[in-house]
């Protein structure tokens, strides 16, 4: 009979208390489990029914804004950027994601004591601590995480888009200039060397980029100015050039009411002699946009010529050869700056095929993975009146942009001789490139620009002077 008993005992049939074990282990990773799923269930159900019910009802609050989310982003995406450019809002969720990380953490470790971690047996005992552990960090971390790049976001946005003054769209186009410039010790402040306006349809995302040559000289300025009554008859002195606009009026900045004179006299300039008006600016500094490709992992350029890095004041260190080529930061910016064995003309070109790849390459996907590298590179790298709350807008026009064509003219000989410019042309050419690219005969009334037609540009395929006039800036790059 003993023999009966313990064949029973301790062969097919398990131990009562082995089977005990096991349910209390597979109670506990439910408990856990749910936690997970649903922060509050294992309280409801064995625990504090209070607590369990305040953190479901959080829990299904949470839920309920990540589906109006995701329907926001379905239905309208101006909406959603709204929403994650709110720095009221950003601020808010970073605390509330710092607090649930915290309340989660919490009520992991009571569903580990629900558990009754003391009463099973060695083995699952420190089964359920590691995993208990190992769920709370990673719940915990990523919380963290999430609350540590809503902060980025929201100091960035704080930082860089500071402005609270909103500028309506002209004629049903958002007209923003462009400026890039180097800052250095053998400099007088930042000088931009580069000025391109974006003219950007509010309703397609269709942009048009006009290409100023950094020395085109009488620009002209809007009456009743302080720069037109120091320059009655343009700016065209010795080495007046529009890119020393900037430079002159920072040095007599006590003429202005300003706190940015020079982007103040520029803008003026840019606009009486394109008849634009000029909604925003962004101003970049080179050496920002270096770490700002770098953030992004680079980009891919279809490089026309043989460009030479280095020899602006110092010795050529090397070349970014022709073809398909993946440039880091350091290169992009030689790329895009470069003029030693080439002429302005060229460097514009090159400028335009950077200013089209970025656009083209960089993805939601790839800022989302790279958005505190972009971040800092940002503040380094941007200075800008738009403002806050005009973001959203911008972001929206961005993708639309990606799946249009970009349309190029560029205020260089022959079409305009820089030396004596026929300002009345310019606004011509402009209004035609820009009714071109809406699919208009004319874009203001009154104007027979009709008849006027811009020049092709005599270059060869390869020659990345060809970016300055096109009307497919994609197919010229």
């Amino acid at each position: 009979m003993s023999d009966v008993r313990s064949s029973v005992m301790g062969g097919s049939y398990a131990r009562p208390a082995d089977t005990s074990a096991r349910i209390q282990f597979r109670r506990a990773l439910t408990l856990t489990a749910m936690t997970l799923v649903m922060p509050g269930s294992a309280q409801l159900v064995m625990g504090n029914r209070k607590v369990g019910r305040i953190s479901v009802r959080i829990w299904l609050t949470f839920l309920a804004f990540g589906g109006f989310v995701l329907l926001l982003s379905m239905t309208s995406r101006t909406g959603l950027f709204s929403l994650l450019t709110d720095t009221r809002l950003l601020t808010f969720g970073r605390y509330v994601l710092m607090a649930g990380a915290i309340a989660w953490v919490a009520l992991l470790i009571d569903a580990w004591r629900l558990g009754r971690p003391l009463e099973m047996a060695r083995n699952h005992r420190l089964w359920m601590t590691g995993l208990n552990s190992a769920l709370c960090f990673i719940t915990a971390g990523t919380m963290f995480f999430a609350a540590h790049l809503v902060a980025v976001q929201s100091s960035f946005i704080g930082t860089v888009f500071a402005s609270e003054t909103v500028s309506d769209p002209e004629d049903g186009r958002y007209n923003v200039l462009l400026l890039g410039g180097d800052s250095g010790a053998d400099r007088s402040g930042l000088r931009p060397d580069s000025l391109t306006i974006a003219s950007i349809d509010k309703d397609t995302g269709r942009t048009v980029l006009i290409g100023l040559p950094r020395n085109l000289q009488d620009m002209p300025f809007p009456k009743g100015s302080v720069m037109a009554k120091q320059f009655p008859n343009g700016f065209n002195g010795e080495g007046q050039y529009l890119n020393a606009i900037n430079t002159w009026a920072n040095d007599h900045a006590d003429l202005f009411d300003t706190k940015d004179p020079g982007l103040e006299a520029t803008m003026g300039a840019v606009e009486e002699a394109t008849g634009l008006k000029l909604n925003y600016y962004a101003l970049v500094n080179m050496h920002g946009f270096s770490k700002l490709v770098d953030a992004v992992g680079g980009v891919t350029i279809n490089v026309k010529e043989r460009t030479a890095i280095g020899g602006i004041g110092s010795p050529i260190r090397g070349y970014i050869e022709a073809g398909t080529q993946k440039l880091d930061g350091g290169e992009t910016l030689w790329y895009a700056r470069s003029r030693v064995q080439n002429d302005d003309w060229s460097r514009m070109g090159r400028q335009k095929c950077v200013m089209n790849a970025m656009l083209k390459q960089l993805s939601p996907q790839k800022v989302l993975l790279n958005v505190q590298k972009i971040a800092e590179s940002g503040k380094a790298l941007l200075t800008t009146n738009i403002p806050q709350q005009d973001l959203d807008v911008f972001m929206n026009l961005a993708l639309k942009a990606k799946s249009q064509k970009m349309s190029t003219v560029s205020l260089v000989p022959p079409l305009i001789y820089t030396g004596s410019p026929d300002f009345d042309k310019v606004r011509r050419v402009i209004d035609k490139a820009i009714a071109k690219s809406e699919g208009k005969a004319t874009h203001k009334v009154g104007l027979t620009q009709a008849k006027l037609k811009l020049p092709k540009t005599d270059v060869e395929s390869n020659d990345p002077r060809k970016a300055n006039q096109s009307a497919d800036l994609d197919s010229s790059c």
